[in-house]
């Protein structure tokens, strides 16, 4: 039982961290459930995931409460257009990743079962972007619809283990030419309804019912995940607005040429 709630702590910090850390969350906790040793079913695993995007979702909505609050009631007032054109961006980015979910949900949960070359070339590919983004021109531009359909679907093609989320979007916004703090800032917003989407969605069709799994050990992860959330998600944006992307294109280009010699070696 201790090994347990120590497994789900260490993968709570890890996805805390990585979630918002443009070095992939999903390809992190991957590569410590290999680690770690973890031979749980595929449907445990998927469901302390899960249970961690939705400890860091929450991490999400801590630190950017007040924006929230904003478009929130914005979108009720007669002068809140800017508001509702905000809401309308995050539903346009939320489709290309929502048409994955709804018809390739079987591939996508296949992928989760610690497929290390999988995730190394995949930690290739998000230091590639971010390498890229950090050497883009800054300017001022705010999000506009056709960038959040982009968005959208660099954050659907993140759905892969090694792709990091944050990385992706952020990247993709910054390569668009949008300011770098408004890419940050629209790039963690728009995974919050995704994620509770996510998690609506697994309870209305009893994804998880028939796994018998102690409780404690996601409690103790989902804590871990949302303390470490919201001190990388304010990390995050300092990083973004002082342009050191580059330094996590290193380290995921290094990591990513482990796990790959790890799968060719092991």
């Amino acid at each position: 039982m201790l090994s347990e709630l120590v497994e789900a702590i260490v993968l709570g910090v890890i996805q805390g961290l990585t979630e918002f850390l443009p070095v992939s969350s999903s390809g992190h906790l991957e590569l410590a459930k290999v680690m770690l040793g973890d031979d749980s079913v595929s449907e445990q695993s998927m469901l302390m995931t899960v249970s961690l995007h939705a400890a860091t979702a929450l991490s999400t909505m801590f630190v950017f409460w007040k924006e929230i609050k904003t478009i929130f009631f914005g979108v009720f007032n007669k002068e809140g257009t800017e508001q509702r054109n905000y809401v309308l961006k995050i539903i346009l980015s939320m489709i290309p990743a929502v048409c994955i979910g709804l018809f390739f949900e079987d591939f996508i949960e296949s992928l989760f079962s610690r497929n290390i070359l999988l995730v190394g070339l995949m930690l290739l590919v998000t230091g590639g972007i971010l390498f890229i983004a950090d050497k883009t021109k800054r300017t001022d531009r705010k999000v506009g619809f056709k960038d959040a359909l982009l968005i959208g679907i660099a954050q659907a093609i993140a759905i892969l283990p090694g792709i990091s989320r944050s990385g992706a979007t952020i990247s993709t916004s910054v390569i668009l030419g949008i300011d770098r703090e408004a890419s940050a800032r629209f790039s963690f917003l728009m995974v919050i309804p995704l994620i509770f989407g996510k998690m609506a969605k697994d309870l209305l069709d009893g994804s998880f019912t028939a796994i018998e799994s102690s409780s404690t050990p996601l409690i103790c992860g989902f804590i871990a995940a949302f303390i470490t959330g919201i001190i990388a998600c304010k990390l995050m944006i300092g990083i973004v607005k002082r342009s050191k992307l580059e330094y996590f294109s290193y380290y995921c280009f290094l990591v990513g040429t482990i796990a790959i010699a790890y799968h060719l070696f092991s």
